[in-house]
């Protein structure tokens, strides 16, 4: 008689009423407890609890008992709010499959972060709170803007694995790990988009959402059948054969791929249906997508560590799109989209139009004196013709040094000092062109006017400068560079200048008479948004490491010491976000890469509207101008000239080893419009010391009397030669 009662309590529990799966969600909300907990007590994955309360999948026997018991238990402990309508019943939710939960453990691939298989106990039940490994400080992730948003609460990315039992895992960030059914790559990209909960809100009004981003481990590579490296011919074409078998999956799926093809970066998408987007990035590091330059040993990382450091990046910076130069030009158009909805019309009907404030959708032509040689505006030069000074615009960084004094020499040491994101402070506040150029013969110079400007600026003398209102300086010229060429050198006659090159020259109290111009009366602070961004970005990866905005220069100066090695993973993000500013403004003038280009013909970046060398030779215009300006007050004031300059380091020599040996401070406040300690963009850190002797020596080694220190003064090696120019 006990085994029937016992098969007929059976027949009850399998069919035990559970309440919906939004009030199952709430009830283990309010009691404190992760789905990793309820996974464990229950015997199950933690993605088939994830599947419960998503309303995706119900409970069978015998767990279906035990999960009412415990719902039903928690629901006598937090009733449900009187205003609340709950009704039992096995409910529908839209959803995903896994809810992120709170980063409580170090990342690695472990108990802590991988669900357990069906039937068994996970590892992490055996483990008591004490026994848990020592959790390491993670990454304080800022929420998206304009809230959560339900539709990617997997976050921007997965990191894609395959253990040894072939089950394949999604890596997210915060911790979360997804099963992953998908058998083949089409469904994997379908998995995707209808239950990876994966993407990132967009950054502005009139954007687009971020895709989602795959990262795909060797493991992964090798389960969906894609080589796990590529071979030279690969590599040099960036994309795997269009007959691979891959490839010839997602075309039968009703898949395609962008020009780039199957490579490092992909892009899957299907054509886009109204407003309805079907796209997701791939992301492959052993086919070298992780540059290590920029991005360290990252390709080299666990999943789970990968996932954090992708994520950190995604979440301050944007879902990458390709390398970090690709990501900075992304961000620019991501903040500032071509296009907009334009009000209703008369039907009630919106239309696309141009974004103020934006580029827009169509690239323009640049003045010919602002593009690189080759371009097709100088297709009509002899072949063989260079350019000089009067026909080509030419803003770049420092590269600059000259012979030590005699005074110099009997000082003990050399110290370099490092502006902070340099060319993201020469983006603040710049105003830059957003149209095409005009052509003016003799205007009046206005340093508001963003534009190119044929002047001579010769006649400029450093040895009198004007340093404040109704102020002059005399200083030493012959020991400063000139701020008007990246070498140093005194212009010798006419050149072409941006505008805050002119501008600063008006500013050292001299007079300017352009002899023509291509100026832009469409303008704006188009790069103000993109330099926001990185910037918090830059200061709160930095505040991880432990180094903030708020402290003195001594201890700002103790907190930089060894700070990369904190946290590593958090280094790679810094390393990250500051090629991001290079790699971005680099872009606004690529040059040809390949593609059987010749001089004269147009290359694949012109059809671009962020082609724009202008912008680009403006911020380095400016960078260069806010150094320059700093050395003129330092040397009004201490009587100290830079001995060496390269981009954002300069190098003086001192009597300490320290920069507050030559930086003048009074009580703690540094000199006025001169070098400030601090992590801030624009201020300065130390770059390195090295003796007054080791500089001589490498410069006599060399038989280069202005071999340029500032290269090798970060830890004093020296790979080679150098001329100085």
């Amino acid at each position: 008689m006990s085994e029937l009662f016992d098969a007929v309590d059976a027949l009850l529990a399998s069919r035990a009423s559970l309440p919906p799966p939004e009030e199952r969600r709430r009830l283990r909300k309010a009691h404190g407890l992760t789905i990793d907990e309820v996974a464990t007590a229950l015997r199950v994955r933690r993605a088939t609890v994830s599947g419960w309360e998503a309303g995706k999948t119900e409970p069978r026997p015998p767990e279906r008992d035990a999960y009412a018991r415990l719902l039903d238990g928690l629901a006598k402990l937090y009733p449900a709010p009187a205003s609340a309508d709950i009704s039992t019943g096995t409910g529908t939710a839209e959803g995903n499959t896994a809810e992120p939960e709170a980063f409580t453990g170090p990342g690695p691939r472990g108990p802590e972060t991988r669900t357990s298989r069906p039937g068994q106990p996970s590892e992490a039940a055996a483990t008591t709170t004490a026994e848990k490994p020592q959790a390491r400080p993670t990454a304080s992730v800022p929420a998206p803007a304009g809230g959560a948003d339900e539709r990617f609460e997997n976050g921007p990315l997965a990191v894609v694995d395959a253990d040894a039992d072939g089950q394949v895992l999604a890596y997210c960030t915060g911790g979360l790990v997804l099963d992953v059914p998908a058998k083949s790559l089409p469904a994997l990209v379908e998995w995707t988009l209808t239950e990876g909960g994966l993407g990132q809100p967009r950054l502005s009004g009139p954007g687009k959402d971020a895709d989602p981003l795959l990262v795909l481990t060797e493991a992964a590579l090798e389960r969906y059948g894609l080589p796990v490296a590529l071979t030279d011919e690969e590599r040099l074409a960036g994309r795997i054969p269009e007959g691979h078998k891959a490839v010839k999956q997602l075309t039968r799926a009703g898949w395609q791929l962008t020009q780039r093809g199957l490579g490092p970066w992909a892009r899957i998408y299907r054509p886009a249906q109204g407003s309805d987007r079907q796209c997701v990035q791939l992301c492959v590091p052993s086919w070298h997508a992780l540059d290590s330059q920029h991005w360290g040993h990252a390709a080299q990382l666990p999943p789970a560590e990968l996932a954090r450091v992708l994520g950190v990046y995604a979440t301050r910076v944007m879902t990458p799109r390709g390398s970090t130069a690709v990501t900075g030009l992304e961000l620019m158009t991501a903040l500032h989209p071509p296009t907009r909805a334009s009000q209703p019309d008369a039907t009630g009907k919106r239309h696309s139009e141009h974004n103020p404030g934006s580029l827009g959708k169509d690239p323009v032509d640049p003045a010919p004196c602002e593009v690189p040689d080759g371009h097709p505006l100088l297709a009509d030069l002899p072949r063989f013709h260079v350019r000089g000074p009067g026909e080509k615009l030419f803003e770049e960084a420092y590269d600059w040094a000259r012979p030590m004094t005699d005074a110099e020499c009997t000082v003990r040491y050399l110290v370099g000092i490092d502006v902070n994101m340099a060319f993201a402070a020469g983006a603040n506040g710049l105003v830059v062109g957003l149209g095409a150029p005009t052509h003016v013969k003799r205007p009046v110079f206005d340093p508001k006017l963003p534009g190119s400007w044929l002047v001579d600026l010769s006649h400029v003398d450093l040895s009198r400068v004007k340093v404040g209102k109704d102020k002059w300086a005399d200083l030493d010229g012959s020991l400063l560079p000139s701020p008007f060429t990246p070498t140093g050198e005194r212009p010798g006659g006419p050149a072409w200048y941006a505008t805050p090159t002119v501008a600063y020259a008006v500013e050292l109290g001299y007079e300017v008479r352009p002899a023509e111009a291509y100026v832009r009366y469409d303008n704006g602070r188009y790069l103000d948004g993109w330099y926001n961004r990185l910037r918090d970005a830059y200061l709160a990866t930095m505040a991880d490491l432990g180094v903030r905005t708020d402290m003195a220069p001594a201890d700002f100066l103790a907190a930089m010491d060894g700070y990369r090695e904190r946290d590593p993973e958090m280094a790679i993000v810094l390393s990250a976000i500051k090629a991001t500013v290079k790699g971005g403004i680099g872009k606004l003038r690529e040059r040809p890469r390949g593609e059987g280009w010749r001089p004269g013909r147009p290359w694949r970046a012109l059809s671009r509207p962020t082609w724009r060398p202008d912008i680009r030779a403006a911020v380095i215009s400016r960078t260069r101008i806010n150094l320059h300006r700093k050395i003129v007050k330092h040397a009004a004031f201490t009587g100290r000239y830079p001995v060496a300059i390269l981009s954002d380091c300069v190098v003086y020599a001192a009597d300490g080893t320290s920069p507050l040996d030559f930086l003048p401070y009074r009580d703690g406040t540094p000199l006025p419009g001169g070098f400030k300690l601090g992590v801030n963009p624009g201020l300065v850190k130390h770059e390195g010391t090295q003796t007054v002797l080791w500089g001589e020596e490498v410069r006599e080694r060399f038989d280069a009397p202005a071999l340029n220190l500032a290269r090798y003064i970060k830890d004093g090696t020296v790979t080679g030669a150098d001329n100085g120019e």
